[in-house]
């Protein structure tokens, strides 16, 4: 999840985010979120299917999302 969340601060340009905020209400962009989904299949080679990362509106509910489609631990 860390990684995940350095992803979202770095993208949003978010100096602090609590696990469980919803980032696009700290200020997170429809552009920074289109960047923060490909930052992410790249890293975790993956596909994210676009409407479950649309409804993972938290680092936390994006750390559970990578988790269970990876099939294993961040």
């Amino acid at each position: 999840m860390d990684r995940i969340a350095h992803h979202v601060r770095e993208i949003g340009m978010i100096d602090q985010l609590d696990p469980d905020r919803d980032f696009y209400e700290a200020g997170f962009s429809s552009v920074g979120a289109l960047n923060l989904l490909l930052e992410l299949e790249t890293e975790f080679k993956l596909n994210i299917p676009d409407e479950e990362f649309i409804a993972a509106r938290t680092v936390r509910a994006l750390g559970a999302l990578v988790k269970r489609l990876k099939g294993d631990s961040l």
